[in-house]
């Protein structure tokens, strides 16, 4: 009897510990953020994007899955499937600074680093846009969604100078913990409430400019505004909603781009269309879609529809390359975009990941994924 009890005991105690530690972690971890407080929580609680101190989207987008689904897609994630991540190492391109200096002022250059981490040159001034540099785009340090084996790694200390660090929204794929601390001294440009998280992790308040849907701000010769995309935020377990997600319109004086971040299929990019289109490049996310949740995240076929509705004179698909974040191929994003593409006469930019692209140069487009198993 008094093995029975003490077998019992642990039962019941191992998962009651173990829950308590997680609750502990995301209450005290560094790595989850921080907390709109002060006059930070005032603007947010006066925005007409949120109610009762939640962001909500432009239209109706369901968070709901059912538990049982629930379980069945950690169940996949967990058995993983074949062809979910490549078997080869990634052939990447080591950035070349000086090259990205040679950029002309009059031109638009990117150089993209996989998933959507991104450098953008417009105007003569230097954009880091949502960096992702860490093995890991996760709430824990040892576990969670690994990077991909590339050739070549970016890291903070191969950057050029950066005249502003723009980011999209908090989730761990799109804002590292610990690349913004190696950022302290920059200047970064955010959605609403995302300020938080950097002033936890040691950025100045002062370095933070923070913007509702559709404000702008002015850097130097351009100029960017916050426009709505279709999605979420949260880096916690109770913290969903409470910062503001986005796209970005980046306007210079001879070329414009559209940055769109993570989104669902949305009448806001005939609306960004309309009223800052056309653009000479757009970058959209393609990747970790599923049909359990289209509304968050487009499909590949929609992505290209996207493209053409913001009236984008090229389509560079982003969102993909780099970790699986899904149950589907790691190169079906790609393959299914660039058919649709076809299809529609959307002129396709598919670079390799590290080669800076100026123009958009569409000559440069490779698709070296077909050579990776």
């Amino acid at each position: 009897m008094g093995t029975l009890k003490k077998m019992l005991l642990i039962i019941v105690a191992v998962p009651l510990a173990l829950g308590l530690a997680l609750v502990l972690y995301f209450m005290t971890a560094d790595r989850i953020g921080g907390t709109p407080a002060g006059d930070r929580l005032a603007r947010i609680q006066a925005s007409p994007n949120q109610a009762d101190g939640r962001f909500r989207n432009v239209v109706p987008t369901s968070m709901d899955m059912p538990f049982g689904k629930m379980l069945g897609v950690l169940w996949e994630f967990m058995k993983g499937g074949e062809g979910r991540e490549p078997v080869d190492t990634i052939p990447t391109v080591a950035f070349d600074a000086t090259a990205w200096a040679a950029v002309p002022d009059t031109s638009l250059a990117v150089c993209w680093f996989g998933h959507s981490s991104l450098l953008i040159k417009l105007d003569g001034l230097t954009f880091l846009v949502d960096p992702v540099f860490s093995e890991r785009a996760s709430t824990f340090s040892f576990a969670g969604p690994k990077r991909f084996n590339f050739t070549e790694h970016m890291r903070v200390d191969q950057l050029p100078p950066i005249d502003a660090v723009l980011l999209s929204h908090d989730h761990y794929d799109h804002l590292d913990h610990e690349v913004v601390q190696q950022l302290k001294d920059k200047r970064f440009i955010v959605p609403l409430g995302v300020g938080a998280h950097l002033e936890r992790w040691g950025v100045p308040a002062a370095a933070i400019t923070e913007k509702d849907w559709w404000e702008d701000v002015q850097v130097g010769p351009v100029r960017l505004t916050l426009t709505p995309s279709r999605h979420f935020s949260g880096r916690g377990m109770t913290n969903r909603f409470s910062t503001l997600w986005g796209a970005w319109v980046m306007q210079g004086q001879m070329k414009r781009l559209f940055f769109g971040a993570d989104s669902g299929y949305s009448p806001t990019f005939k609306e960004v269309g309309e009223r800052f289109g056309p653009f000479d490049l757009a970058l959209l996310e393609c990747g970790a879609y599923n049909a359990l949740w289209a509304d968050i995240h487009m499909m590949p076929e929609e992505t290209v529809q996207a493209a053409r509705d913001v009236k984008a004179r090229v389509l560079m698909p982003i969102h993909w390359g780099k970790f699986s974040l899904a149950m589907h191929p790691w190169k079906e994003p790609v393959e299914r975009a660039s058919a649709k593409a076809k299809e529609l006469g959307v002129p396709l930019l598919t670079p390799r990941i590290g080669r800076i692209v100026n123009g958009p140069d569409l000559a440069l487009s490779e698709r070296w994924w077909e050579q990776v198993r």
